[in-house]
């Protein structure tokens, strides 16, 4: 979508504006640094390790699933 050069900031805003439901990072420090409130649901990946989220890409896809409007989950891969 030509988004790779946005910030944290100006990505929830491009994100809400065109009306994702959630959204996944890796950034596990996104709920301090920005106000989540009215924004689509966020799903932190606690790991940016590809080889470790793929073999687990259902446990992601489950959660996404099950997600209310503003929810924020965490996704541990210990």
């Amino acid at each position: 979508m030509g988004w790779q050069s946005l910030q944290n900031g100006d990505l929830l805003e491009r994100a809400q504006t065109a009306v994702f439901a959630a959204i996944i990072t890796t950034d596990q420090n996104l709920r301090y640094q920005q106000n989540l409130t009215g924004r689509p649901a966020i799903v932190v990946l606690m790991t940016t390790s590809w080889p470790v989220i793929r073999p687990a890409a259902e446990r992601v896809v489950a959660a996404v699933a099950r997600l209310a409007v503003d929810a924020y989950i965490e996704i541990d891969f210990a």
